[in-house]
């Protein structure tokens, strides 16, 4: 275990497509996508699809842990991942993510802008198709895991369809919105089902978790103190005819966005760390400590829901600063 296996690539349209299809579910993209989208389209879009990522996301990752169905056997199988392989494999989480995003940005934005269905419907298809298919390339999924994960997202997103305008307000709205933001994902994080050997899905979940609770606390104090959601057009680029100035200004206000989530991300990494390798007196280079409960699930928290915050407070104030609001 541990051990990448040796193969021949003898299609390389198939090997890039599917290693690129696969890297869409996995947090390099939705660390730039759902921020893109915030900063550029829609903050209502950009708020509902976190929502929908953050509950998926943990409903995947508990029910790997619980079901605990193993992935697929190598030998036969051929598994171009190594990291997650110690994770179990039923339901596909990138299958469920894929799903959600997609259908739910296609949900939030097809009455809003005027674009027809049929291509919306037609993207979102070829991006989760894409992505489950990819996890059966890369030898991490069966197609029952695929199918399943598939099949739960689509059934959440039916289920969470009817509250979103009442989830929307009430985390916009309500003044218990940043306590409850931020302990029950906590809570849901300290009590996530234990495991008789260390798997990757708890620190994962713990990531999506503060991501997901440092922006909402953000959606709050936006609402609150900076542009109310229901009234403030200015926020919004939208879907306008692209020109030139406009392609100019989407750009810097992604790489200004992206260098402050990253440099977020890395200082807070840093410091989170630091304070408790001197709180529960451990060397740098171990491992093993930083996978305990009590290391692992603050030190991933504070950093990224530092990140989520940074990414609709910190980043939409230095873009009205530099003139590209």
């Amino acid at each position: 275990q541990g051990c990448a296996q040796k193969y021949v690539v003898k299609n390389y349209f198939y090997y890039y497509l599917f290693k690129f299809s696969a890297a869409l579910g996995e947090e390099i993209f939705y660390i730039t996508f759902l921020p893109f989208i915030y900063w550029n389209i829609d903050h209502s879009v950009s708020r509902r699809m976190i929502i929908i990522w953050s509950i998926v996301m943990y409903i995947g990752q508990v029910s790997k842990d619980i079901l605990k169905w193993p992935r697929p056997l190598s030998p036969p199988v051929v598994k171009l991942e190594m990291r997650t392989d110690a994770e179990y494999g039923m339901p596909s989480t990138h299958a469920m993510a894929a799903t959600a995003i997609s259908f739910s940005f296609l949900i939030a934005t097809v009455n809003q802008y005027k674009y027809p269905f049929e291509l919306g419907l037609v993207a979102a298809l070829v991006f989760s198709t894409l992505v489950c298919l990819s996890r059966l390339y890369t030898g991490m999924h069966t197609v029952l895991d695929v199918i399943g994960g598939a099949l739960i997202s689509a059934v959440l997103l039916v289920l969470l369809y009817p509250a979103w305008d009442m989830i929307d307000h009430l985390l916009l709205t309500s003044p218990f919105c940043p306590l409850l933001s931020i302990v029950v994902p906590l809570v849901l994080c300290y009590n996530y089902p234990k495991l008789d050997y260390y798997s990757p899905t708890r620190g994962d979940t713990t990531t999506i978790l503060g991501a997901g609770a440092g922006a909402t606390v953000g959606f709050w104090l936006n609402n609150q103190y900076a542009a109310p959601a229901y009234t403030s057009k200015s926020l919004r680029l939208g879907f306008p005819l692209i020109t030139s100035k406009i392609a100019v200004v989407v750009l810097a206000r992604f790489f200004v966005g992206i260098f402050v989530v990253l440099l977020t991300r890395q200082l807070m990494k840093s410091v989170v760390l630091g304070m408790l390798r001197y709180r529960y007196k451990f060397p740098i280079g171990d491992l093993e400590a930083r996978r305990r409960l009590e290391v692992e699930v603050p030190y991933k928290f504070i950093t990224y829901s530092s990140v989520g915050f940074s990414a609709t407070v910190i980043v939409p104030l230095l873009h009205k600063l530099l003139g590209l609001m």
